[in-house]
């Protein structure tokens, strides 16, 4: 997709990630998204930091963004990810990075930072175009 507007609006039915997580897209185009995150409260777990589950749904929700389309549809096939820091900022943001695409697979990285360009992850995540 190459229209923030039309994005936001195929997406809308993720309720998970835009209602219950508040996962904003910033940016799209053709294999690429930019989403963010505002840090809340019930982002964290009992050590009082993000919660590695909020991050990881950040990251998947960027792989949907970039990879899916009315048009095209790609599933999850295997996803990895590296911690690296835990948030100082208030704000997550994450971007993908196409790495490979063919017939049937795909591969992008994910990278994610926070507000204060403090490097919190990254995912290599494969998708399958069904």
């Amino acid at each position: 997709m190459k229209s923030l507007e039309e994005a936001n609006r195929y997406f809308d039915g993720d309720q998970y990630a835009v209602v219950t997580t508040g996962i904003k897209i910033e940016a799209v185009d053709d294999d690429y998204a930019k989403c963010s995150l505002k840090i809340e409260k019930k982002h964290f777990n009992a050590a009082n930091h993000v919660m590695g589950g909020a991050i990881f749904t950040l990251a998947d929700f960027v792989f949907a963004v970039a990879t899916n389309t009315p048009q095209q549809h790609v599933v999850t096939a295997t996803s990895q990810i590296t911690y690296l820091s835990i948030p100082k900022g208030d704000t997550l943001f994450a971007e993908s990075q196409l790495i490979k695409s063919g017939k049937t697979l795909l591969t992008m990285q994910i990278n994610i930072c926070d507000n204060l360009g403090t490097k919190i992850a990254v995912v290599m995540m494969s998708g399958m175009k069904i």
